[in-house]
């Protein structure tokens, strides 16, 4: 009988993914624990494989699709079932409902009736025009007496510089913003009329334009380019957001001399080298010890030392881990995931280094599996190969603390008074203030500075 697929949870973490890529094709005969198809999630790409013996009779979700937990991704049954019915099941979800009539924009009330009274009060107030000049009345000095003027009105220009203009055309010429200074109008004596204010308006929005700057070109932007959030930096993105607003964060920063730690890569390299260890097949590199693959051992070590800072934090107690599994920072194309070397403390660095170089290669394969990226005690995060001095990382939680590691820096430092050639390597712990305290991580940071200083006893820790 024909039944509906649905998108299982293949993390423990997992709420959506993206169906990357199908392995069966409609028609295609299923057996028991086949590849149907593999499924980006927030930590790497999982297989989804068949749980019963049957046949995929349709495809209901095409691949790149980014899909939810119990979403119908498929329809399986006997060859040639009618499939329909369900078909129209799995991708009938009822439209949304409009908003309701409350919701929506209350209509205007309709305004009263106007009456006399109020449609004279909304009425505009008629605009004052200039009458043509053969309709307008001779000047104000013709018809009354000069005496019941000003000088400025009454009398023509003296050759003094003032401006002979009536208030009327003053008024006028201040609303219209024209400058009547030095001006001289066509009516007796030079007088300026209202026809004038027409011709010197004119002239003047000329001598404006004139003036006017050019117009700046409109500055053309390029179009943004929109990346969709992929499952992994949507983890990313909300479990970080939770860290930094849940978990107390401090800091504490040492800078060591790691010049006999740089010595002992050396010596352990030269020494595989020499014993034919660093073959690799095909084009990989030759196999070598890393920088921070001593410290990964060395931090493992301090663990053991220093139980405090080997915590995480619980609504009801804190959990002292037993347990020293390191959680490693590796970026991929897509973010970041952390790898754990279970039992750092029981391993060899030549184990260690391996190990995390297996483990990387995988991550950026996404071929991780999920219990390979979970229940770490403690992280680590390196930037020193890309330049970085120092940094301050995010806690990873449940972990209680999280180790920031910079470059190894050659650096001027004083040995018995005199300045040498010296290698500092700068480091800062954050710490969830919930679990370590300020004296917890100073002493973590303390011990682990005695074992990069004396590398040694990374060996034999």
């Amino acid at each position: 009988m024909a039944k509906i697929l649905e998108m299982p949870k293949l993390s423990p973490t997992m709420e959506e993914g993206v169906l990357s890529a199908w392995h069966k094709k409609e028609g295609d005969a299923i057996q028991v624990d086949d590849l149907l198809a593999e499924v980006e999630t927030d930590k790497a790409t999982m297989e989804f494989r068949a749980f019963d013996k049957t046949t995929l009779l349709k495809i209901l979700v095409p691949a790149g699709s980014q899909v939810k937990l119990g979403q119908p991704v498929a329809i399986i049954g006997n060859p040639g079932e009618d499939v329909s019915a369900l078909a129209a099941q799995a991708g009938g979800a009822p439209a949304q409902a409009p908003a309701p009539a409350a919701e929506k924009a209350a209509p205007t009330p309709a305004a009263p009736p106007a009456t006399p009274q109020t449609a004279a009060a909304a009425s505009p107030r008629p605009v004052e025009t200039l009458a043509p000049p053969a309709q307008r009345r001779p000047p104000v000095e013709h018809v009354l007496d000069r005496t019941a003027f000003p000088a400025e009105v009454a009398e023509p220009s003296r050759g003094d510089g003032r401006v002979l203009a009536s208030p009327y055309v003053r008024k006028v010429a201040r609303e219209r913003g024209i400058d009547l200074q030095g001006a001289t109008g066509t009516g007796p004596g030079g007088r300026l009329v209202p026809a004038d204010l027409e011709t010197m308006g004119a002239t003047a929005s000329a001598a404006i334009a004139r003036m006017a700057p050019a117009p700046v070109p409109t500055l053309a932007l390029a179009a943004d380019e929109a990346r969709p959030l992929s499952p992994m930096r949507r983890a990313i993105a909300r479990r970080l957001t939770e860290s930094k607003s849940t978990v107390p964060h401090f800091y504490l920063t040492v800078d060591v001399d790691a010049g006999e730690l740089v010595k002992l890569r050396e010596d352990i390299n030269a020494e595989i080298a020499a014993s034919g260890d660093a073959k690799t097949n095909g084009d990989a590199p030759p196999f070598k010890v890393s920088v921070n693959d001593l410290l990964i051992k060395a931090c493992a070590v301090a663990l053991v030392a220093v139980p405090e800072c080997n915590a995480s934090f619980t609504p009801e107690a804190i959990l002292v881990h037993k347990r020293v599994d390191i959680s490693v920072a590796v970026a991929i194309p897509d973010g970041l995931v952390t790898p754990v070397v279970r039992n750092a403390d029981q391993k060899s660095i030549v184990a260690i280094a391996r190990e995390v170089r297996e483990l990387a290669s995988r991550a950026r394969a996404r071929k991780l599996k999920p219990e390979e990226m979970t229940e770490g005690t403690f992280s680590i995060s390196n930037l020193g190969m890309f330049g970085i001095d120092e940094f301050a990382a995010v806690i990873n939680p449940p972990e209680g603390a999280i180790l920031a590691v910079g470059q190894v820096r050659d650096v001027p430092v004083v040995e018995g008074g005199a300045v040498v050639a010296g290698k500092r390597l700068a480091m800062t712990l954050s710490c969830d203030h919930r679990v370590v305290d300020g004296a917890v991580g100073a002493a973590f940071l303390a011990e682990l500075r005695r074992l990069i200083e004396h590398p040694l006893r990374v060996l034999t820790g």
